[in-house]
């Protein structure tokens, strides 16, 4: 399923400065988590961006979630 998922990103050099994408989309992943960041639940996103799929914005999810377990993380949190 992860791979059907991943399907739904994009990376193409001249859409959105090559940042991922959704579906090749004007839509990028980090939108999509910044909306989610922000407290935004999939429905509100999925109504305002009636064109996106519930399978969008998990997609993004699993993309970045795939990103961050194969990156390092040299992030210092405040204590």
């Amino acid at each position: 399923m992860e791979n059907t998922v991943l399907d739904r990103i994009t990376i193409l050099p001249d859409l959105c400065n090559g940042k991922p994408t959704i579906r090749g989309l004007r839509i990028t992943v980090e939108t999509i988590l910044q909306f989610l960041s922000e407290g935004d639940s999939a429905e509100d996103i999925l109504e305002a961006y009636p064109f996106l799929e519930k399978e969008d914005i998990q997609a993004a999810v699993a993309f970045a979630l795939k990103n961050l377990s194969l990156q390092r993380n040299d992030i210092q949190l405040a204590s």
